[in-house]
């Protein structure tokens, strides 16, 4: 008689989950309506998953309404049904794998080549005839199935011994790649591919060459005494001034607040993050009032010296003085996560060996900030090749990237393929510097909370590092309180620049409250835009965060091929402007099967993926300073992979999560470019709206509606950061 060996723990679960995923995917099949319902919601299509050819679930459509197509994911659901029924082996990792994959080929073949009135291309007409019908986009039936076979399939890699037969990092790995390829390389794909056709609509790689070797694009005019150089010399200048601008005054911010006077840590983060939390125009209007032509500083020139008011300030000073109040508050989150995570033994042991603090700091401390460093440098550089906001609003004529894709987009010439040649340079700065860092950083290890006791006590900063922080960060920091002053003064003005009476009719235009015969009437014109901002940016925070955290351990805690890949599909969004992305988005997501565009949850996922390389580059310089000795740890203790990120990975990680939280949702809040071509009259939000006021020149709303969301978004920030709590590492105050 043949005993069969007892399954292991880990065995059981890997079971448990296969088979989960395997009735989920049947369940999508069987019970929620496989297409996106056409004139009704989600929940009053669930009725008709056994009728209507609209609302039918999966298996109804394949096998009544004629969708015989979709018989190839239940055969993948099938084959995986039979592999789940053997036991671990190679043999059934390949079932798994081949079954599952298949299913899920089948389906996205079928769906990217059958639209709603049949083929998609006229070829496959004379090929296979014409079909009876097409179908729609895929809807909650069709998009769960697709996630169990994706899963599935997952796991079946793992069955092969890839991943080390970890099922949740398998899992892991195949889920973001795909969301990464699906919401990220596929609308961009399709933006940037427009740059191989000419006017046309035919392939001529001349075209290329065209554009990309262009006088405006690459000339050099401004060195030889001309009035301008090509824009990406422009944008590639501003980009690396701000990038290191950003990172050196974050880097100050940051030791300020952990390193320095204790009782100005609070204030210095309530400043340091209010310029993250406000839309990107009020900056660019306060510099103005500020340095502008009629600006406060330009009047006392004229009145005190008799200098005639010019417009100096616009041009690169005013794009860069702008970015860097935008773009600071990155580099200080990200660095103020590395600075805590400081082992201060290592300062002691330093200091043991008679090491000045000043000694200690350059070769101890900074150092071990490098990680931070780099990813500071890399968000900051990236961000500033995107902007697209300031440069607009004070940019005068020194054109950039961004702003010359915007108008080739948007402009009367509508040339698209010019559009698109500028997007493959944008493209190709942000993977030069991304390599750039990566050599730079190596594979040093970076590595101080081990898990092993450190009450060490933290080492106050040497004398001139401190005089430096006071001298550089205090001013800036004064500053950017006197612009948003300059600001927001005017929601409270009857009409700024001609009538000052202090006034709050702005606000009552916006948010209005009245009491009806049927109770509470929200009677101002702003509050349907705030409600629809808050609500789509209160989903997509929690989700950008925890995807960027998943993508961040991935990349730092496992070995797979195609990683370097994988890491710069998670920071491709941030190399393409945001009309850009609004844009592919519009193209990849508006025919099946992805039938997406006129929802929110096409915004949503744009903010997503959108803010998403923020919570990777937080949680990756977190994870170089974490031991892999505490996973192991976790391990030998059979705790689950899943259970260690959980119990042990993650409260190591507050900091990168609440920058990643934080970020996420302001930035949802206050994006204007991404979503300008994605919103409709039912999901219209706060920035639109603004943009609409000033578009009408009623700035005192406009704001008015500002000053609102900057004190909502400074509660909300607040309270992430109480839900989440403080990382606790076990060491001594400073007395």
């Amino acid at each position: 008689m043949t005993v069969v060996p007892a399954l292991t723990r880990g065995q059981q679960r890997n079971r448990r989950v296969v088979f989960g995923w395997l009735l989920l995917g049947l369940a999508a099949y069987a019970l929620l309506p496989w297409y996106y319902p056409q004139n009704l919601t989600v929940w009053r299509s669930l009725p008709g998953i056994f009728g209507g050819s609209d609302t039918a679930s999966g298996l109804v459509q394949a096998s009544i309404h004629g969708k015989p197509w979709l018989w190839t994911g239940l055969a993948g659901l099938l084959a995986a049904a039979i592999a789940w029924r053997m036991p671990a082996s190679r043999t059934q990792g390949w079932l798994l794998t081949l079954g599952a994959g298949l299913g899920l080929a089948g389906l996205l073949a079928s769906g990217f080549t059958i639209g709603a009135r049949g083929w998609s291309f006229e070829v496959f007409d004379g090929w296979f005839g014409e079909l009876a019908q097409g179908q729609f986009g895929i809807g909650l039936g069709g998009a769960f199935a697709l996630l169990a076979l994706l899963m599935l399939m997952g796991a079946g890699i793992a069955r092969l011994g890839y991943f080390r037969g970890d099922l949740f990092v398998a899992g892991a790995v195949v889920l973001c790649g795909a969301l990464l390829a699906l919401f990220v390389a596929l609308p961009v794909g399709k933006s940037l591919i427009g740059a191989f056709f000419d006017d046309g609509g035919s392939v001529s790689l001349a075209a290329l060459a065209e554009r990309l070797v262009h006088e405006r694009v690459w000339g050099l005019g401004c060195l030889a005494g001309g009035v301008r150089c090509g824009v990406a010399w422009n944008t590639l200048f501003l980009a690396l001034l701000t990038a290191s601008g950003t990172t050196v005054m974050g880097t100050l911010i940051a030791l300020m607040a952990e390193r320095g006077n204790q009782r100005l840590a609070g204030p210095l983060n309530v400043l340091a993050l209010l310029p993250i939390i406000t839309p990107p125009f009020v900056v660019g209007l306060g510099l103005i009032l500020l340095f502008g032509r009629a600006g406060l500083v330009n009047q006392v020139l004229e009145w005190a010296f008799g200098i005639v008011p010019t417009r100096w300030f616009y041009g690169w000073l005013g794009i860069w003085l702008a970015q860097m109040f935008a773009f600071t508050p990155i580099a200080f989150m990200i660095m103020r996560g590395v600075v805590q995570g400081i082992s201060p033994s290592l300062e002691e042991a330093a200091q043991t060996l008679r090491a000045s603090r000043l000694q200690t700091f350059t070769t101890v401390t900074l150092p071990l900030m490098k990680p931070g460093l780099a990813n500071a440098f890399l968000v900051g550089f990236i961000e500033s090749i995107a902007d697209f906001g300031n440069p607009v609003i004070v940019g005068g004529q020194y054109s950039v990237l961004s702003t010359d894709i915007f108008f080739a987009i948007v402009g009367a010439q509508y040339d698209q393929g010019r559009a698109a040649s500028l997007a493959l340079i944008l493209t190709a700065f942000a993977l030069t510097v991304f390599f750039i860092q990566q050599k730079v950083l190596g594979r040093r290890s970076y590595t101080t909370v081990t898990g092993k006791g450190d009450a060490g006590m933290a080492m106050p900063l040497p004398d001139r590092v401190r005089r430096l922080t006071l001298g550089v960060a205090v001013p800036w920091l004064l500053f950017t309180v006197v612009v948003y002053v300059f600001a927001f003064i005017g929601g409270f003005v009857q009409t700024w620049g001609r009538d000052y009476t202090p006034t709050l009719a702005h606000f009552r235009t916006a948010f209005d409250l009245q009491w009806g015969t049927h109770g509470l009437v929200w009677a101002g014109t702003a509050w349907n835009s705030l409600f629809t901002t808050v609500r789509l940016a209160a989903i997509a925070a929690p989700i950008c965060a925890s995807i960027g955290l998943l993508i961040s351990w991935l990349l730092a805690r496992t070995q797979f091929v195609g990683q370097r890949a994988f890491e710069f599909g998670a920071l491709l969004a941030f190399a393409i402007p945001g009309t850009v992305l609004g844009v592919s988005y519009i193209l990849a997501f508006n025919v099946p099967p992805f039938e997406l565009t006129g929802t929110a949850l096409i915004i949503v996922l744009c903010f997503i993926f959108r803010n998403l390389p923020v919570g990777v580059r937080a949680g990756t310089a977190s994870f170089k300073q974490l031991d892999k000795n505490l996973d192991e740890a976790s391990t030998m203790l059979r705790a689950g992979t899943a259970t260690t990120l959980r119990r042990v990975v993650l409260p190591l990680l507050k900091p990168a999560l609440v920058a990643a939280l934080v970020y996420s949702f302001v930035r949802s809040m206050t994006t204007v470019s991404a979503v300008i071509f994605l919103v409709t009259a039912e999901n219209e939000l706060a920035t639109t709206y603004i943009i609409g006021r000033v578009g009408n020149g009623d700035y005192g709303v406009a704001l008015a509606y500002c000053t609102v969301l900057i004190v909502l978004m400074s509660a909300i920030t607040a309270l992430i950061q109480v839900v989440v709590g403080e990382r606790r590492l076990g060491r001594r105050k400073q007395a």
